[in-house]
């Protein structure tokens, strides 16, 4: 059964959108998420709160929201990488000071399709932003996670392909909002053009750590509306029941 699905489709001229939500085994709705129209474009946004640490709803809540409402005051779409930086710094100096020495964070990534079909993104801790077009996953940002450095280090010769699969902490986050070292925001080099079909996939970990590729790949292929989808995919999260699933968040958007 779903537990928690938070409906928010919406339609204009070029995008239409879908999501769905499930606490999982967690006690707490830490994930995040909201999209909104301008005449900017149309953006969404998802953050993951820490679930392991204090004060994961505020921060995922706080980044979201500081993130829809900086767009919605956007004039115009000169600079986005500025905006999606600027975006981020605020969202960690707010976060920062809403925990008030607490431990708390929250991973985020936001996408902005503008009114022309290009897509522009940004990104921070380990969601997932891919496009999913023609039957395959295009994947924008890479995860703020220590194995990237571990993954540096068996590059440049220091440790074994074995000691990175073993290391038990090599799925913990090394960059996030809400953290005072907070390092940077990865954002899109240059505008993607958006196809017809084209659907923009916003994932928190829950979703790709409950689902295969494949799995994913066979529910993103069905010949159905992106809010169908979305609920879809948690349908079949909820239908494993997964000892330890976490919050699992969808947002689709797709070029029609």
């Amino acid at each position: 059964m779903i537990r928690n699905i938070l409906i928010n489709k919406e339609e204009n001229r070029h995008i239409e959108i879908g999501n769905a939500q499930t606490i999982g085994a967690r006690e707490e709705q830490d994930d995040y998420f909201a999209t909104c129209e301008t005449k900017n474009g149309t953006m969404a946004v998802l953050a993951d709160g820490i679930s392991g640490l204090a004060n994961g709803r505020m921060a995922s809540t706080v980044a979201v929201t500081t993130f829809i409402e900086a767009f919605t005051a956007l004039g115009n779409l000169t600079n986005i990488q500025e905006f999606f930086k600027a975006t981020a710094v605020k969202s960690n100096k707010q976060i920062v000071q809403n925990l008030n020495g607490s431990n708390g964070g929250t991973t985020l990534v936001a996408v902005i399709i503008d009114e022309e079909g290009y897509l522009h993104w940004g990104a921070v801790g380990d969601s997932i932003i891919t496009i999913f077009r023609k039957g395959e996953f295009l994947a924008l940002n890479e995860k703020h996670i220590f194995e990237n450095v571990l993954k540096e280090r068996y590059i440049a010769g220091e440790i074994s392909q074995i000691e990175i699969q073993e290391n038990p902490l090599k799925k913990r986050l090394i960059n996030y909002l809400g953290y005072e070292g907070f390092k940077n925001f990865d954002v899109g080099k240059k505008p993607i053009q958006l196809f017809t079909g084209d659907k923009i996939c916003l994932f928190s970990d829950g979703i790709y750590d409950a689902l295969t590729e494949v799995e994913l790949e066979a529910l993103l292929s069905q010949n159905a509306a992106p809010y169908d989808i979305a609920s879809n995919i948690i349908h079949v999260i909820e239908k494993k029941h997964l000892k330890n699933q976490d919050n699992a968040t969808i947002v689709i958007l797709e070029k029609v």
